[in-house]
């Protein structure tokens, strides 16, 4: 009999979060909810509260907490408000795999918890590892649990190398679909608008992640989590345009050969193969048709053009805090064009001048981090107030 696995999601209101309920909802001798929680939408909440009973629930806006609670009063469910309840929801004894959901700096924290307490991982946001790969990392093994990948290209490569442990990888292949500006010059560049940004040809996302595609910076985090979830050096990752969206990404090993993981642009599977890991469960999604695809074709990305993707190799290069300013500066940017304050090859040159700026620090602690990321808001919000 498989036993029941207790899943924490952190971030149950977005993509990923809502997607993963699905999951659970569509496999409940597999999965129990424990843990939920939201920034701010309150209502969506306590309805995901009401349908699966978690243990749990966090309003981190401390101004709806009365409201969940009083929602919530007879239901069972424990609420809490607040950030710092993150970090301690997470601890609960009775979670299995924390599924953090997370957009942003925001989702560190919580996840150093979860590993201290022993929980498994399953890992979308991506900043955790693009902030503080080595310190998580390390934490991982000396906590000795398991970082599962639920992004479509990290669940990709971490597929590909499933008995493969003895065979060292030469080199990883992250695809991209290259957004809804792929082959786009500059001068068209200087004028879409957020709308335009906001139109992606294959997934339905967040809108900070459908920005960070649309300038290749979501691929640029993409290639530093690469770094620390599968322990290469910069040179032995590449990113390769598959506009099609059907081969997620690619591992290239010493003799040459090559595997893809292939399925249709669906985030289900990845988080369901991240929640059921080591067993791949049956479902119902649409399958795969080859014959509705005849021509799968892949092209280099114009890290000219598409500077971020450039910015991104070149932290990942210089190492220390520099992803972490790379990171927090971008979210201040993308903030900023989403409110309409800066343009979309503007937050190139805000990220670019973060990197210039804010002080370097080769060996990072954890609170080097915190104040690596606090200063560099502050100087990119400078920056898009004097552009």
């Amino acid at each position: 009999m498989v036993k029941l696995k207790n899943v924490a999601i952190l971030g149950s209101s977005g993509s990923i979060g809502t997607q993963a309920l699905e999951v659970i909802r569509e496999n409940p001798d597999l999965f129990r909810v424990s843990v939920l929680t939201v920034n701010t939408s309150a209502s969506l909440l306590v309805q995901q509260a009401l349908e699966f009973r978690p243990q749990k629930v966090v309003i981190v806006d401390e101004s709806q907490y009365d409201d969940v609670r009083l929602a919530l009063e007879g239901s069972g469910v424990e609420v809490y408000a607040g950030e710092e309840a993150l970090t301690d929801v997470v601890q609960t004894p009775e979670i299995d795999v924390v599924l953090t959901a997370l957009v942003g700096f925001c989702g560190l924290l919580p996840t150093i918890a979860a590993i201290r307490a022993g929980k498994d991982i399953a890992l979308a946001n991506k900043e955790t590892l693009v902030v503080a790969g080595g310190l998580v990392n390390a934490l991982a093994k000396e906590h000795n649990i398991r970082i599962l990948p639920v992004d479509s290209e990290h669940s990709a490569i971490f597929q590909c190398l499933t008995g493969e442990a003895e065979n060292p990888i030469e080199k990883i292949y992250l695809t991209a679909s290259g957004g809804p500006f792929r082959g786009k010059n500059r001068s068209f560049l200087e004028s879409v608008t957020k709308e335009d940004a906001l139109k992606h040809p294959n997934w339905v996302m967040g809108a900070k992640i459908t920005v960070d595609s649309a300038t290749l910076m979501n691929k640029g985090l993409e290639v530093i989590e690469a770094r620390w979830l599968f322990d290469l050096e910069p040179s032995q990752i590449d990113v390769i345009v598959h506009p099609q969206s059907i081969i997620h990404s690619i591992v290239q090993f010493g003799d040459g050969s090559m595997k893809a993981q292939m399925g249709l642009p669906d985030m289900k599977l990845p988080i369901q193969y991240a929640l059921g890991f080591p067993r791949r469960i049956n479902n119902r999604f649409p399958r795969f048709d080859f014959l509705k695809y005849p021509e799968l074709t892949f092209e280099q990305p114009d890290r000219v053009t598409f500077r971020n993707l450039e910015l991104a190799f070149n932290a990942l290069e210089a190492g220390g805090n520099m992803p972490c300013v790379l990171n927090a500066a971008n979210e201040i940017a993308v903030a900023e064009f989403l409110s309409g304050r800066v343009g979309f090859l503007g937050m190139s040159r805000v990220i670019e001048r973060c990197m210039n700026e804010v002080s370097y620090i080769r060996r990072p602690l954890l609170q080097d981090y915190i104040e690596t990321d606090k200063e560099t808001r502050i100087i990119a919000q400078q920056l898009v107030t004097n552009f």
